[in-house]
């Protein structure tokens, strides 16, 4: 039997493939780019869902290639995209229309009409349709439906298509924002109802890691992967990500500190927030994955000349705690850790110089942090030991150091994390290993270990009282 599995992340700007042997070492990789979303007004977002598996194919060609006789020991693979995107096919599978993306929102009307027909759903849930969610993109979809129109499908959906050759099963967690409900184990037929969706549109759901098909003769030809090579179920690329940092455990979380700051973790029970502010994935093994997306992070650094981070980061190190308490949002809205449509930056004070005001930066990102993980456990679901953490922002030492010690709890961060590998864990589950735990343990690098400046602890904790005192003093964040 083999022991190469591969993961496949279709991203909004590429596909990447990943194969790893069953250690984690990674044996061939490629990418692909894929044409940028065509937006317009009235928040549309489209993306040529034809492009998709012609990357995919290509990249699996590539790795298969450079594998040789060790392509047949390629025994699994799992995909993984983003969230909410949508695309009608045909019967054959092909995309008859544009791809609906993860961030197209002109669906407002179907996503009102949502939010009222299944109250009651969503209160037991924990999740809140928008106009930013696949429900109400597939509401619209379905009265503007192009001729031919079999199904609506998500990403990862048309291409285990293309590979198994027949229709198959979506995921629980692509189907999340899509009007799945992970807790009845069904879909929100009273709300597709309400919208006008035919019940034919929407695709069978089971659970991330189930194996979907085989890979057919077709397939096989042009990819190079083996007749037989299992294709499982995979998770959406936030899920995947956390997987690719080891948090696949019950305590165990993770901050993804991108453009944005992208905190979830795995908590034995559904974590119900009253405020829509936090929403569970299903965790293959059952148990759930709360957490949410900021639109604070990285981009607080936007501004800032990639050539100056070293020394800025130097500087900040140095000094210590900025003499003042800032909020770095770019633009307007928040949405995680606490919900508030017309939130904006804020600065507490006069910086005393432009290292006082960078610092003041990362910490502000990091007291959203804290405050994530501190809103997390109130609702049953807290965080123990290290908090991992990936993304361009993790790569900073400075910036983790300043983390840490306003968590006041280590930070572990973990090289080459990414929805492919983290694709790729899915797939390894049931195939190689026995389960996530496993997959993880044996597959996922430890990291490096990044303690708390404790010279530091107080004086950061005064600042994010400030921080959290400003919030409720803004109406952002209830009175504690």
């Amino acid at each position: 039997m083999g022991e190469l599995v591969a993961g496949v992340d279709v991203a909004t700007a590429n596909v990447r493939v990943q194969v790893h042997d069953r250690a984690g070492a990674l044996v061939a990789s490629a990418s692909r780019p894929l044409p940028r979303p065509v937006r317009s007004s009235g928040g549309r977002s489209e993306q040529d869902a034809s492009t998709w598996w012609p990357a995919v194919r290509d990249c699996l060609a590539e790795c298969t290639a450079a594998l040789g006789a060790r392509r047949a020991e390629v025994v699994a693979l799992a995909v993984s995209a983003t969230s909410g995107t949508v695309v009608p096919v045909d019967g054959r599978g092909a995309p008859v229309g544009p791809a609906l993306m993860y961030d197209d929102r002109r669906a407002e009307a179907e996503a009102r009409t949502a939010v009222q027909a299944g109250a009651p759903r969503w209160e037991r849930t924990g999740t809140t349709p928008s106009a930013g969610s696949g429900l109400a993109r597939i509401g619209w979809l379905a009265h503007h439906l192009p001729e031919g129109t079999e199904q609506v499908c998500h990403t990862p959906d048309l291409i285990a298509r293309k590979l198994v050759g027949r229709p198959v099963a979506t995921d629980t967690s692509h189907a999340l924002k899509s009007g799945y409900d992970a807790v009845a184990g069904e879909w929100a037929t009273e709300v597709f109802d309400a919208l006008g969706v035919p019940a034919r549109l929407l695709p069978e759901v089971v659970r991330p890691t189930e194996v979907l098909g085989e890979v057919d003769a077709t397939a096989a030809a042009e990819t190079g992967l083996p007749v037989g090579c299992e294709v499982r179920a995979g998770m959406t690329d936030g899920c995947a990500g956390q997987l690719a940092c080891g948090a696949v455990d019950v305590g165990q979380f993770v901050t993804v500190l991108g453009t944005t700051l992208v905190l979830k973790g795995v908590s034995e029970q559904l974590v119900h927030d009253p405020t829509g502010a936090v929403y569970s994935h299903l965790h293959p093994a059952g148990v759930w994955l709360p957490g949410g997306a900021a639109n604070v992070g990285g981009s607080a650094l936007s501004d800032v000349d990639t050539a100056e981070l070293a020394e800025l980061d130097r500087a900040a190190t140095e000094r210590g705690p900025a003499s003042v308490v800032h909020y770095p949002l770019r633009g307007e809205g928040e949405r995680f850790p606490f919900l508030a449509e017309r939130a904006t930056r804020f600065l507490l004070g006069t910086p005393q110089d432009r290292v006082d005001e960078y610092r003041s930066r990362l910490e502000g990102v990091a007291f959203c942090e804290r405050l994530a993980l501190e809103r997390l456990a109130e609702l049953g679901a807290p965080a123990t030991g290290p908090v991992r953490t990936a993304g361009g922002g993790a790569r900073s030492l400075a910036w983790c150091r300043i983390r840490a010690s306003i968590l006041d709890r280590p930070v572990v961060r973990v090289d080459g994390a990414g929805t492919a590998i983290g694709a790729a864990l899915l797939a390894v589950r049931g195939s190689v290993h026995p389960d996530l735990s496993a997959a993880a343990t044996a597959m996922v690098p430890e990291g490096q270990l990044v303690e708390p400046e404790r010279a530091e602890v107080a004086q950061l904790d005064a600042g994010y009282q400030r921080f959290l005192g400003e919030l409720r003093t803004r109406g952002w964040l209830a009175a504690a």
